[in-house]
């Protein structure tokens, strides 16, 4: 789930569907940030508490299993690192829930739009 010593600014990726965590992740090993999967909020906020100074994006899907879902981590997120980019991805409609400060990305999202977003994270941790 985690590195011991990330070199670039680290993208987290939060899905609980395991295809599209790894699609998400595969695309975003393309850019200049070094990515962490993670199937829950729970596993983000960890990564969040052991690497949030480092962390530049966080993309994450608004319906989570488990006790938090995608839009109370991106608001926790947003409140506790405010310098992290926030990326919400949920079906279309689900807009209302997303955090102020979030990009929300309606499913099906293409992986231009994942990497633009990226690209503006990595600009913004430089």
């Amino acid at each position: 789930m985690g590195r011991a010593a990330p070199t670039a600014p680290i993208a987290v990726v939060v899905e609980d569907d395991e295809s599209v965590r790894d699609f998400a992740a595969a695309i975003l090993e393309e850019t200049d940030l070094d990515v962490i999967a993670c199937d829950s909020a729970a596993g983000a906020l960890a990564v969040m508490r052991e690497h949030g100074s480092e962390v530049a994006l966080l993309f994450t899907e608004m319906q989570l299993s488990g006790e938090m879902d995608g839009a109370t981590l991106a608001r926790t997120v947003e409140r506790d690192w405010p310098d992290v980019r926030l990326v919400v991805t949920s079906r279309p409609g689900a807009a209302q829930a997303v955090p102020d400060h979030a990009v929300y990305m309606p499913k099906p999202w293409r992986p231009f739009d994942v990497l633009v977003e990226a690209e503006r994270a990595a600009s913004a941790a430089a």
